[in-house]
């Protein structure tokens, strides 16, 4: 019998402290609901799972990715002193507002992404888990997409400080580009983003021909994916490019970005993924991660989100988890009019003219991208 591994659940209840305001469509309601659901799942009590309390982050720590420009600029915004170039660095726009706390929110986000970096590279546990973090889009002097501070690429300069080979795996519906583009010169970071294209959906990035520049070329992977394009799709195309080049390039620690926005209901995005669908990619990546450090991302619905991050924590645990939403929830899940009844969704497959274009254009892609990329690995 194989024995799970040591495993950390970041969490506080302070992230409930912060909301970007009603209209805005990120909500630290889903935070809540995925560690209520976890911990109704018995998800959080199991033998060898640490709950460690989220810490925040030093701006020195911050620093070591963001501009200290745009790290003075935001926290002077946060005050209340808006100087007047605020714009400059993406702050104050209708995606990324400056509302009460906005800047404690986000060394607290990084921080969490800190702590879990620090309990695995350190090796006391194998595999840590931060829902708050995975904001991906932000850039060294540049809000942008719902993220202030990029906690992902914090904490990878950390790690290639450290001398880490570092490789990042984003399954968000959106591309990865503020990681991508901040380790776009190094072969010491592989980033792999599997996403929705670039031609429907924001930030408008992650094509194939985006590999890297200088000694980075060939460490940057991008596999766009049409609309529409269902589990069955996203999970081909992860298996065709992540196993082979994370086998190839052997890395010391695995980042991934597990972003639940793919989901077909998502109001944000396009693709057709389910819970299940979503598990399955978690499920995969699992073997693939001797060191693990997972953080959330997005996800719009929040139906969804506690459902497939659930999911994902007990796949880290190497645990399955009921099909049934737990008694205790569900008069929270009614309440707040969500419909689901269990945490996996009913099969579902995209209608048949979609399909037939999908799997057209990501054929297309991976046969591009291995020619292109996988030569310089050797493969």
């Amino acid at each position: 019998m194989t024995t799970a591994p040591e495993t950390a659940f970041i969490y506080s209840e302070r992230y409930q402290q912060f909301d970007y305001g009603p209209d805005h469509p990120l909500r630290n309601t889903r935070l809540a609901l995925t560690y209520e659901l976890c911990q109704a799942c018995g998800l959080l009590s199991l033998p060898g799972t640490r709950l460690v309390e989220a810490r925040d982050a030093t701006e020195e720590e911050v620093i070591a990715f963001h501009r200290p420009d745009y790290v003075e600029v935001f926290r002077a915004a946060d005050r209340g002193q808006a100087p007047p170039n605020l714009w400059d660095y993406g702050l104050g726009t209708s995606d990324n507002p400056i509302f009460p706390g906005v800047y404690a929110w986000s060394l607290l986000s990084t921080g969490a992404s800190l702590l879990a970096m620090e309990l695995v590279d350190s090796g006391q546990v194998a595999c840590a888990f931060n829902i708050a973090g995975g904001l991906h889009h932000a850039a060294a002097a540049r809000a942008a997409g719902f993220c202030y501070f990029n906690d992902a690429a914090v904490i990878i300069k950390h790690l290639v400080r450290r001398g880490r080979r570092v490789a990042y795996v984003d399954i968000d519906a959106h591309h990865g580009d503020g990681v991508q583009f901040g380790f776009y010169d190094t072969d010491q970071v592989l980033t792999l983003s599997i996403h929705e294209s670039g031609e429907s959906l924001f930030p408008g990035t992650g094509f194939v021909e985006e590999i890297g520049r200088g000694r980075g070329i060939g460490y940057a992977v991008n596999v766009p994916l049409l609309a529409g394009s269902d589990d069955e799709i996203f999970l081909w195309a992860l298996d065709q490019v992540v196993p082979p080049l994370l086998t190839a390039f052997n890395p010391d620690v695995v980042v991934t970005q597990l972003g639940a926005d793919t989901h077909r209901t998502d109001p944000l995005t396009n693709l057709a993924l389910t819970t299940n669908g979503f598990a399955e990619a978690v499920r995969r990546l699992r073997p693939l991660c001797r060191k693990w450090i997972a953080l959330g991302g997005g996800g719009y619905n929040l139906e969804n989100v506690p459902r497939s991050w659930a999911l994902a924590w007990a796949i880290m645990n190497q645990r399955e988890v009921q099909d049934e939403l737990p008694e205790s929830l569900r008069a929270t899940f009614q309440r707040l009019g969500f419909r689901p009844s269990r945490i996996r969704d009913d099969p579902y497959i995209a209608e048949a003219s979609t399909r037939e274009q999908a799997w057209r254009f990501v054929r297309e892609q991976v046969h591009r991208l291995q020619k292109l990329v996988f030569p310089i690995h050797g493969m």
